[in-house]
């Protein structure tokens, strides 16, 4: 079956995760202290994490079978949500929606957490983990030409596909582009509108987009051989008061990362690439763009 993708995110592209008991105990965020917070004694009692996902994003979080079915979900932050959800204790369920839903759900409390990149904004509502994912971003547009872009600036009057509200459509308006939106569609609709000129870019994460374009090599588009511009990270994102809750993640985080776990995951979902790691390229960062 055909994978479909969406470039959101976060961050957001975005996904997530959050913990209970097991190796992880619930006094951990204080050492010798009997400190707790809700949300963590809540996902404690329940023994459940409820994650907020897109389903629609190859190979962070899609679909590998029948739609709809939460044992065919997979992708790098699922597994990523899976692992520290059993390293805490807990069942991971999953709801999947659309980037722009997935803060309100988790200020909500419809989601327990989201895996998403931290934002100045977002920063003063909600608690980030350490990152679970390095990238930076950059844009696919026709082979033939790369839609007349040479430089970041040539985005002026462009047309960029993608969500409403992420970081990687606020990059094309700050460049003058104006950006046409979708919902939680799937990345062929993306990647054609390019392809047939409807639109003329994609800004996103360069691991989702350069594996994205290995779905449809029938499509004259292609990443941008130049242009690698605002570096990103993505953690698990939660309520604002889950102070011994984010510990608890860091801890399942750090011992992922000590075992190999992270490095596996991502070599599995991103062609042998380490995204646990910080990325060793000469990368434009843009200023106003947090």
């Amino acid at each position: 079956m055909k994978k479909y993708i969406i470039f959101l995110f976060v961050v957001v592209s975005i996904m997530v995760l959050s913990g209970c008991g097991g190796s992880v105990e619930e006094d951990n965020s204080s050492e010798g202290s009997n400190v707790t917070d809700e949300k963590w004694s809540e996902i404690n009692e329940s023994e459940e994490l409820v994650v907020g996902t897109a389903g629609t994003l190859f190979p962070d979080s899609y679909y590998e079978g029948k739609d709809g079915d939460q044992d065919n979900l997979t992708g790098y932050s699922v597994e990523v949500a899976r692992e520290i959800g059993e390293r805490l204790g807990l069942e991971t369920k999953f709801e999947v929606m659309g980037f722009d839903s997935m803060l309100t759900a988790l200020n909500t409390g419809r989601v327990d957490i989201i895996l998403a990149g931290p934002r100045e904004e977002s920063r003063e509502k909600f608690l980030f983990s350490d990152p679970v994912k390095y990238s930076y971003s950059t844009m696919i547009v026709r082979s033939e030409d790369h839609s007349g872009i040479d430089t970041l600036e040539d985005l002026e009057g462009k047309k960029a596909g993608g969500a409403a509200s992420t970081v990687y459509s606020d990059i094309a308006r700050k460049y003058n582009a104006e950006v046409i939106t979708y919902g939680n569609a799937p990345n062929e609709a993306y990647l054609r509108d390019v392809h047939n000129g409807r639109t003329d870019l994609i800004i996103n994460d360069y691991y989702l987009q350069l594996m994205g374009l290995t779905e449809f090599p029938d499509l004259d588009i292609e990443l941008h051989p130049d242009l690698k511009f605002h570096p990103t990270t993505n953690s698990v994102v939660m309520d604002k008061e889950a102070t011994v809750f984010l510990e608890n993640v860091n801890e399942a985080i750090a011992s992922m990362k000590e075992d190999g776990t992270l490095a596996e995951l991502s070599s599995k979902f991103f062609n042998g690439n380490d995204v646990s790691q910080e990325p060793d390229e000469d990368i434009i960062k843009i200023e106003g763009i947090n």
